[in-house]
């Protein structure tokens, strides 16, 4: 769909609006749901980037370059990190400080197992940063990112595939640690 303007908007607001639903919710859900969200959080993420959207293209004359799409996927993904941000109830693990001896073997096969579901990459991106105690810009010179920002990202989303995989198991607490 291209991006819309006040003169290409021969459609009704509701027949616009119900486009970028059929169109764009899809790829917006799928987005929320790898990253940890469920469908409740796309529909309440999505719905505030259609609205502040329409906003734009209606009362401030503004013309995108890349079409709605791109547009509105870019909106997405801005206020679902900024709502990870808000409700996240995990602790980060850059101020968890573990002394390896005090981990009990069988937890240390699981955690172990969890890095690996992660993949290969990212189990060896943790281990430079938290055991080797590389500098980000270390890390991701090691691993060829352009820069420590990305290398950055690519840590979170290490963790976070950890934090699914333990998620996913549906562990509690108790079983972990037996």
């Amino acid at each position: 769909m291209l991006a819309p303007t006040k003169a290409s908007i021969s459609k009704t607001r509701e027949e616009t609006i119900i486009t970028w639903y059929e169109e764009v919710f899809p790829l917006a859900a799928a987005h929320i749901h790898r990253n940890g969200g469920d469908l409740d959080a796309a529909k309440e993420i999505f719905q505030e980037a259609v609205v502040l959207y329409y906003e734009k293209l209606m009362h401030l004359n503004f013309q995108p370059e890349s079409g709605d799409t791109a547009y509105l996927m870019g909106i997405v993904k801005n206020k679902w990190l900024k709502y990870c941000k808000k409700f996240s109830t995990q602790e980060s693990l850059d101020y968890i400080e573990v002394a390896e001896e005090s981990i009990q073997k069988p937890v240390k096969a699981k955690l172990l197992h969890y890095l690996k579901q992660a993949g290969e990459k990212c189990m060896d991106l943790l281990q430079s940063f938290y055991y080797e105690k590389l500098t980000m810009r270390q890390v991701a010179d090691r691993f060829e990112y352009a820069s420590e920002r990305s290398a950055t990202v690519q840590k979170f989303k290490c963790l976070e595939k950890v934090r699914y995989e333990v998620k996913r198991k549906s562990l509690s607490h108790e079983d972990f640690l037996n």
